[in-house]
């Protein structure tokens, strides 16, 4: 089983779980709530937060911008700001991200980003030394970018959102091209939020069993259901959106676990980590223990010395430290060698 290391931690699957907060655009170019945020995701017991760096000039192209519209979001009609502006208001700094970063440091959760240029790779790698770089679902085939990533040679977790199968085999080809073997897939699917027949947990199972690489779920669904239920896939790393307000103005709110949800995810999926156990059946101490109230071989009468024992004279009772119901067929029909008593347990002594 592939291992990764990612700071001081193993990333393997069917191991505890690294559950990354992604706060990504959601403190709203704020930098005290990006702060505040981060805090909270260290309360509520996640590894790690990641933000997305981004400048206006590196998402989207001019047309969209003079166009005012992306997909659904139509800004057009809007008096308040545009979508350019948006952008760049929820855009963080290299000075702001190296704030965050340094108070990730201070507190003890690791911090990273998403990338949407070079110039940003070579920021969090060169300058900020990120433990990891996450690449987002609609740059999985952008191959050129993967290339550049790749050759910096930090561990790579790989969303896998909106990519057909032939797309991820190339972009993991691309990736191992440059000799950089440390790569996490997550399944993901891009839809904000997807219906649950659209959310394919299984589809785990299938990224580990068909690339060999540690295998982990990016959760765009709304609740604690499908990151809790990916654990039982074995999934070695859980992202989910992080909001402190769902109701709060800005892109992922809604779609973004909040800090109650959040403090069930990160406990409940690490205490599911440890319900799976092992493959192998064991009967551990604990049960052993118990094994009193198993049944033992009871006599229904008082028997006496030079008495045969017949079926009607056994019954079946706690405590299960006697003989076990199993030797049945070898006490019937034995002789007793002294008197045993009424409802109490026969031993091999007895005969």
């Amino acid at each position: 089983m592939k291992e990764i290391m990612i700071g001081k931690r193993i990333i393997k699957d069917y191991t505890e779980p690294y559950i990354i907060a992604e706060i990504g655009a959601n403190h709203n170019g704020n930098i005290d709530l990006a702060k505040k945020m981060i805090n909270v995701a260290k309360e509520k017991g996640a590894d790690a937060v990641k933000f997305q760096s981004w400048t206006k000039d590196s998402i989207f192209a001019r047309q969209v911008y003079d166009d005012n519209y992306f997909l659904t979001d139509d800004y057009r009609n809007r008096t308040d700001y545009s979508l350019e502006e948006i952008v760049a208001a929820y855009a963080l700094g290299k000075n702001q991200q190296k704030l965050l970063k340094d108070y990730c440091d201070e507190i003890g959760i690791t911090f990273s980003s998403t990338p949407f240029s070079e110039d940003e790779v070579d920021f969090l790698v060169d300058e900020l030394d990120v433990d990891f770089i996450k690449i987002a679902s609609m740059d999985l085939n952008n191959y050129p970018f993967l290339e550049y990533v790749a050759k910096k040679g930090k561990p790579i977790v790989l969303a896998t959102g909106l990519s057909t199968l032939s797309e991820v085999d190339e972009a993991i080809r691309t990736i191992l091209k440059t000799g950089n073997d440390k790569i996490i897939l997550l399944h993901c699917v891009s839809i904000y939020p997807p219906k649950d027949e659209e959310v394919n947990i299984n589809n785990i199972d299938m990224l580990r069993n068909l690339y060999g690489f540690p295998t982990g779920y990016s959760d765009h669904t709304i609740g604690i259901t499908a990151p809790i239920l990916s654990i039982s896939k074995g999934a070695c790393m859980i992202e989910k959106h992080f909001t402190l307000d769902k109701n709060m103005e800005g892109w992922d709110h809604k779609v973004s676990a909040d800090p109650y949800e959040l403090d069930i995810i990160t406990r409940e999926c690490k205490k599911a980590y440890k319900m799976l156990g092992c493959y192998n059946r064991t009967v551990n101490e604990s049960e052993e223990r118990l094994n009193a109230f198993r049944r033992s071989i009871v006599t229904t009468r008082a028997i006496k010395a030079g008495e045969v024992i017949e079926r009607k004279d056994i019954s079946f009772k706690r405590p299960g430290n006697g003989i076990e119901p199993k030797y049945l067929d070898f006490i019937v029909g034995k002789t007793a060698k002294r008197d045993i008593g009424f409802d109490v347990l026969i031993k091999m002594e007895d005969f």
